[in-house]
């Protein structure tokens, strides 16, 4: 069976993400081919995308290799989020369908409950899920692909802070849905844009250090995950 380049996209983009491969790192189709179990196809492919991503960059004599985004890069993606999470508000608030609003909701009450437990990790996963599901509810696949690019690269940049009071941002989110269900595309995208100036402020650049790099490529799972892929 071809596993799919995106599957493989995926996979090196997620362990870019998680630091196993150092920013200027040389990323060599052989390499890649053996660690995911695959053929140098998808691989090539895959490179190929990242590279429009701008995760990968083609140097001269070394091939592909890790990008080296600079601050100001970091934080012209944040601007780009702060810009766009809110039109997608906005869009979504006109173009929503129920399926959007149902798993919307759910993510809030289940934010709102983890966050009487504490749980950061189950908190950050779930913010995550529900700001992709209220890009989709925009109706553009082109915001879509575009936030979802940036909530990589940022994530790949940056460490954020857990916030001081949880309950309060997830009182946001359930503010930004009730104005989608109500069709108030100024209200969501009001409220959404306060609450990705709140997140923004909470963002600290991430400098990985090089000791643990072997740690983290020894324990990395290395098979390329079929199920359950998200871009």
């Amino acid at each position: 069976m071809r596993i799919p380049a995106h599957s493989v996209c995926t996979a090196i983009r997620d362990d870019i993400v998680a630091g196993v491969y150092e920013r200027g790192g040389r990323l060599t189709e052989e390499l890649l081919a053996r660690r995911y179990g695959v053929s140098r196809v998808p691989v090539r492919e895959a490179l190929r995308t990242l590279e429009a991503e701008g995760f990968v960059v083609t140097r001269r004599h070394a091939g592909a290799c890790v990008a080296e985004p600079s601050e100001q890069e970091g934080a012209d993606l944040l601007e780009m989020r702060m810009l766009l999470e809110p039109l997608a508000a906005a869009r979504a608030a006109q173009r929503r369908a129920e399926a959007h609003l149902k798993v919307l909701r759910g993510l809030v009450r289940l934010g709102q409950e983890r966050s009487r437990r504490g749980n950061s990790e189950d908190l950050r996963s779930l913010g995550g899920w529900f700001h992709e599901t209220l890009a989709q509810a925009s109706g553009s696949p082109a915001l879509t692909s575009t936030l979802s690019q940036l909530r990589h690269k940022v994530a790949w940049m940056y460490v954020v802070e857990a916030p001081v009071n949880p309950a309060e941002s997830w009182a946001e989110h359930g503010g930004i849905v009730d104005a989608v269900a109500r069709g108030d595309g100024e209200r969501a995208r009001a409220i959404t844009a306060l609450h990705a100036e709140r997140s923004a402020a909470a963002h600290r650049l991430r400098f990985p250090a090089g000791a643990d790099r072997q740690e983290r490529v020894r324990t990395s799972q290395h098979p390329v995950n079929m199920t359950g892929q998200r871009h």
